[in-house]
């Protein structure tokens, strides 16, 4: 059952620790995005909205030319040693990619829509933004919040172009649940792909 096990529990790793890095920088880039627009804002707009509109594949390959030995981050990360290319850490960082915008958008929309008067309120008693932003701002789109958790896990979930791109799809390595389906259909074991169409599915089904 090693070829179920593995993929699925990289898949829940990724899939947890990204549902973190969305909770904590999802939300903040939201917040940050909300509010008056200007340039700067506007250009991690179109950063951020990326994934939505541009081809998975052509954006792990720019990201792979970003990340590798010679690329502008890849290399200051080489000097200390630190490998992203092919390894868990570059299926880590096209999972978060893949499902930002879905959990970015939601938030920054439904900040931008609520009333300002509890913000106003927060600030007139003296409270920091911080705190505004955690005990005001937040439990007000706890919904909002919470459905655009789900979203990014189920499109980071089923991610595979960024994946295949960074992760290298390495046979028990950097394979995800997605990937390994692609790999079991194309190696003709069609019986192990649906076994794990199935239960991506009921994932996905269960998200929905």
């Amino acid at each position: 059952m090693e070829w179920l096990y593995q993929p699925s529990l990289l898949s829940v790793q990724i899939a947890l620790i990204t549902i973190l890095l969305h909770l904590v920088l999802g939300i903040g880039i939201a917040y940050y995005l909300s509010g008056q627009k200007t340039f700067f804002k506007s250009v991690i707009d179109i950063i951020v909205t990326i994934p939505i509109v541009f081809p998975p594949i052509a954006l792990g390959l720019f990201l792979l030319l970003l990340f590798g030995k010679n690329g502008l981050v890849g290399s200051i990360l080489h000097n200390f040693d630190i490998e992203v290319i092919f390894t868990a850490t570059g299926v880590l960082i096209a999972s978060f990619v893949a499902g930002l915008p879905l959990v970015v958008k939601p938030i920054q929309s439904a900040i931008d829509e609520q009333s300002r008067i509890y913000t106003e309120a927060s600030y007139t008693l003296g409270k920091s933004k911080l705190h505004t932003l955690i005990f005001v701002i937040l439990p007000n789109i706890k919904k909002v919040i919470l459905a655009s958790m789900f979203l990014g896990f189920g499109r980071s979930l089923g991610e595979v172009g960024i994946t295949l791109m960074l992760g290298g799809n390495i046979i028990g390595k950097t394979d995800t649940i997605s990937l390994a389906i692609y790999n079991y259909s194309f190696g003709g074991e069609i019986d192990k792909a649906i076994v794990l169409s199935l239960i991506l599915g009921t994932v996905s089904m269960l998200i929905l």
